[in-house]
């Protein structure tokens, strides 16, 4: 048997503490650049507990949804479960540093797919871009400043979409760009406290 990774060991060992209840609501940036869209096949990279893959299908898109951590997983199962939406909703897990989710999509999407342990994430979203299918959307959110809530490294820098999409080394010549820079959203935090956080963006449209 293959030993745990460090990225799979650091997220179990981090959800194994949390507690399973999801704020129900799916992501900003997601809401705002899929509402509109035709339903189809969805991949989401590193989905937590699952409320952005809950949210797609509840309105007719069929998602398939990864993460490294096997019980974030069953959170994410219980809360597809609840919502009524398990049928449309396939979970797996994935270590993104050693396997891949099969697949053509119509939207692949990673909302904050970020860690303090090295897994390869610019080879992770370098796949996802191949992993759509013509005139789908790569979606791709990291955090352009911290949570005022969230302990962590005050001197951190954070990368700009500019410097991701840079990594990915895609060939641009396919894609139509809709978005890559920043935007400003108002966040909402565990104990309803809130503020206003950038957000990087990559949005393409594959052509």
């Amino acid at each position: 048997m293959t030993a745990p990774s460090e990225s799979e060991t650091f997220w179990e060992d981090l959800y194994r503490d949390a507690s399973p209840e999801t704020s129900g609501r799916p992501s900003t940036v997601l809401v705002r650049y899929a509402e509109k869209r035709t339903p189809g096949r969805a991949l989401e990279l590193g989905c937590g507990k699952g409320d952005d893959a809950v949210w797609l299908a509840g309105r007719g898109w069929t998602v398939t949804a990864v993460d490294v951590s096997a019980t974030v997983l069953g959170f994410a199962r219980a809360n597809a479960e609840r919502a009524g939406v398990a049928d449309r909703v396939t979970f797996a897990r994935h270590d993104l540093s050693q396997t891949f989710p099969q697949g053509e999509f119509d939207m692949v999407y990673a909302m904050f797919l970020e860690s303090p342990v090295e897994f390869g994430r610019a080879n992770a979203l370098r796949q996802a871009a191949s992993a759509v299918v013509p005139g789908g959307l790569l979606l791709v959110a990291t955090h352009g400043s911290a949570l005022p809530w969230r302990s962590g490294n005050p001197d951190h820098v954070f990368s700009t979409a500019d410097e991701v999409l840079a990594g990915m080394a895609l060939d641009m010549s396919g894609w139509t760009t809709v978005q890559v820079g920043p935007l400003t959203r108002q966040a909402t935090g565990p104990e309803g406290q809130t503020a206003e956080v950038i957000d990087n963006l990559i949005v393409l449209e594959r052509r």
